[in-house]
């Protein structure tokens, strides 16, 4: 597998679609140019189900239903560039603290949900190969630490006595019809199983031996996510990466990181009253134990490091990154969701951006000097 040196660049139609430019040396370029010219070789692009309320309204965030990821999976592959196509399996958002099942899914037993995880799958793996658009690896849910379509899918599972590893079979047998789905439609595509709080070894170990104890479906990466502000310090990440590689001896990609490079505030940029906006916020408490401080030479020395701390897994197993969202800049109508999204998450707002000081393009869609890393 080539090193992945790849960017989550899923809310791009939609930013556009808003008026976002992006500029390398001042001069403007198709978002994919750029980062060609820069080494990226491959992109992630996350799938919701359905994310448009009953009445059609959009969720926002990207929107990103399988036609917009055929659109961005179309330019990335005309970049020369791999795909990482990221089930969600939901209808917008999933991750840790939530994993709502698809409208269409809601009230299906456990044997169901493993029925329609399958039949999606295969369902849109189909669509991409047909349109010429097959990813090279697939993810198997996202964030799944605590699971998938809940609650039937929750990763948490009452302990038996003298049972040391738990793990819901009914998770197992999810995960395990969408890694039969993508090895049947795509036989050369990696699978991907995905966990957050890359620092948290424990985690890793929990999970991981509690799947393959239950008989889970084989799988050939190891993802994870690592955001410095709430998953440890660089030392715990490369603890963790170094342990699970010579436990698990599986290829190791961090599929989500990032790095702020400012706490300037952005709230001209996108245009909100104060009652519609949930954005910036200085959050003094996270800074604390950064290993590297919140400016631009700040950004661009954590990934220098990150890219160490994968290179330096034993084994030669490290095989790369993702930046998360790394064009996701502030412009009026792109935020994390619409009302109509709060109401399918029961989550409350309001809407803005709340990624804009962790991009590689400044508010003005400028690329940062962490782009050349």
């Amino acid at each position: 597998m080539e090193f992945i040196k790849g960017m989550d660049v899923s809310t791009l139609i939609e930013e556009e679609a808003c008026g976002a430019r992006y500029y390398d040396g001042g001069e403007a370029e198709d978002l994919f140019a750029i980062l060609k010219r820069h080494g990226v070789n491959s992109v992630r692009l996350r799938l919701w189900n359905d994310p448009y309320s009953p009445e059609g309204k959009p969720y926002g965030a990207g929107t990103n239903d399988l036609e917009r990821t055929l659109l961005l999976a179309k330019r990335a592959k005309e970049a020369g560039m791999e795909i990482l196509l990221d089930f969600h399996y939901s209808d917008f958002w999933a991750d840790p603290g939530k994993q709502f099942v698809p409208k269409a899914w809601e009230g299906h037993d456990g044997k169901q949900l493993v029925e329609d995880v399958y039949s999606y799958t295969v369902q849109v793996l189909k669509e991409m190969k047909a349109r010429g658009v097959s990813p090279f690896m697939v993810q198997v849910g996202n964030e799944i630490t605590n699971g998938c379509l809940w609650p039937l899918g929750n990763r948490h599972y009452e302990r038996t006595e003298g049972v040391k590893c738990y793990f819901n079979p009914i998770l197992k047998e999810i995960l395990s019809a969408g890694i039969k789905a993508v090895r049947e439609i795509l036989p050369k595509a990696k699978v991907m199983l995905h966990l957050d709080n890359g620092g948290n070894n424990e985690l890793y170990r929990d999970w991981f031996d509690g799947y393959m104890a239950l008989g889970g479906a084989d799988f050939d990466v190891i993802g994870l996510s690592y955001y410095p502000f709430w998953h440890g310090n660089l030392r715990a990440l490369e603890n963790n990466m170094n342990d699970i590689a010579q436990r698990y001896k599986k290829p190791l990609v961090i599929a989500e990181v990032s790095m702020g490079y400012t706490m300037e505030d952005y709230a001209s940029y996108e245009g909100l009253s104060p009652e519609e906006r949930k954005g910036y916020a200085t959050k003094e408490h996270l800074l604390k134990d950064l290993d590297y401080p919140m400016t631009k030479e700040g950004q661009k020395a954590f990934m220098e490091h990150v890219v160490r701390v994968i290179k330096g897994v034993p084994g030669d197993l490290g095989k790369g990154y993702y930046y998360w969202e790394p064009a996701w800049i502030p412009v009026k109508g792109c935020g994390w969701a619409t009302y109509e999204a709060l109401e399918y998450t029961h989550e409350s707002g309001p809407c803005g951006n709340e990624w804009a000081n962790q991009a590689l393009f400044d508010y003005d869609g400028n690329a940062l000097p962490a782009l050349d890393v």
